[in-house]
């Protein structure tokens, strides 16, 4: 489990390409500090495990479900990627609860630079804008968002000076694809209202 709270700004250093699959070999000094062979990291919103520890990073495989759901299929060598260890039972909640489980995948429209921020809006799909909500919480690319605004698939985002810095948000430009996961709660309510309509 992760909080969309990026800890670093890490680079594909490779790009295995096998049968089915990929194998993507990661650089991040910070997030290697601690990590474990096994142990999940959030690659651009996407859960992934530590097949491999490296002196600089590590590597991680990435199976055609993933690549079908997510923007790792066009990744490449030299990409920057977000990237968040998974959540410490010590650690702050500074985000909302995001689990790496991609929805599926967005595209930027707009971007509107502004004195203190610039307005972002995405295009989310149809199936996920039912999860969205005004002030509620998205999660593009791992980077946990609130909702300005959302109409007709449209979700209009602020983002701040350190998000634009610290994570590949700053550098997307209209027509890139990001990684989308809507709030796991909001699926579970629906879950919930649906299984008592049926009883």
């Amino acid at each position: 489990m992760f909080t969309g709270i990026v800890e670093e700004l890490g680079t594909v250093a490779q790009v295995t390409i096998l049968d089915d699959s990929i194998r993507l070999q990661i650089k991040g000094d910070l997030v290697r500090t601690d990590l474990s062979q096994g142990e999940s990291v959030s690659v651009n919103g996407v859960c992934l495990t530590a097949a491999e520890i490296t002196s600089d990073g590590f590597v991680a495989d990435v199976m055609l479900e993933t690549l079908n759901r997510s923007s790792l299929s066009g990744i490449a060598q030299g990409d920057p990627v977000n990237l968040e260890r998974a959540m410490s039972g010590a650690g702050r909640f500074g985000g909302h609860v995001v689990q790496g489980h991609v929805d599926g995948v967005a595209e930027i429209v707009s971007r509107e630079p502004s004195a203190n921020w610039e307005v972002v809006k995405v295009k989310i799909p149809s199936d996920l804008s039912k999860y969205v909500v005004h002030k509620g919480s998205i999660t593009f690319d791992g980077v946990s968002l609130t909702v300005n605004d959302i109409s007709n698939d449209i979700v209009s985002l602020s983002l701040i000076p350190e998000t634009l810095r610290l994570t590949t948000l700053g550098s997307k430009k209209v027509g890139d694809k990001l990684n989308v996961e809507a709030d796991i709660l909001a699926k579970h309510i629906e879950k919930l209202i649906e299984a008592r309509s049926q009883s």
